[in-house]
């Protein structure tokens, strides 16, 4: 089962809602080979890793909370910092004091685009770093020019989040499928 995000609003002093399919391990229907319940199954089965530092780029405040939610509920992961637009995201992401194993990025921003921040984060990666889009807008076209600037992966918001949190998982455990997202369109 897919998860997707949706607009929503949430009452003053609720909760936000979290994604469908974003449960607890217990919480999942049984492993598949390759699932994303494989993956936390694995990840329990070998302990705590060191937290992703997570940094994340969204300017939806909905989604960015949801995510920030959910991948904290599924994966070992650190949000160190937020931005909503291209600016505040090269600028943060451009300082040499701040450390990020992980960059999930929108490409539709509150003002400038995802791709400026793709190129920026590329450029200023270190060795293991990852620079992931998470879009509604993952045509094979933009699938295309993300990797062309330097995405490692991306992930449509409407139908693959669960293999976002796959992913996200295989990085805390310390690996990479190696599975890259772009070879279907080489």
């Amino acid at each position: 089962m897919a998860a997707s995000f949706t607009h929503t609003q949430t009452p003053a002093g609720a909760q936000p809602p979290r994604y469908p399919g974003a449960h607890t391990a217990g919480g999942l229907a049984g492993s598949q080979p390759g699932s994303r319940q494989e993956d936390v199954d694995a990840h329990n089965a070998t302990g705590i890793m060191a937290p992703l530092k997570t940094y994340i780029v969204e300017d939806s405040p909905v989604i960015r909370e949801n995510l920030i939610a959910t991948l904290e509920e599924m994966v070992p992961l650190q949000v160190v910092g937020t931005a909503e637009d291209e600016g505040s995201a090269q600028q943060w992401i451009g300082r040499r004091d701040n450390d990020w194993d992980l960059v999930i990025i929108d490409i539709f921003l509150k003002s400038g685009s995802g791709l400026g921040v793709v190129q920026a984060a590329r450029q200023a990666s270190h060795d293991g770093s990852k620079v992931v889009v998470l879009s509604n807008y993952a045509t094979p076209d933009m699938r295309r020019k993300c990797a062309e600037l330097g995405a490692d992966k991306v992930f449509d918001k409407s139908n693959e989040i669960d293999a976002l949190i796959s992913y996200c998982i295989r990085l805390a455990n310390g690996g990479d499928s190696g599975n890259s997202t772009f070879s279907s369109l080489a």
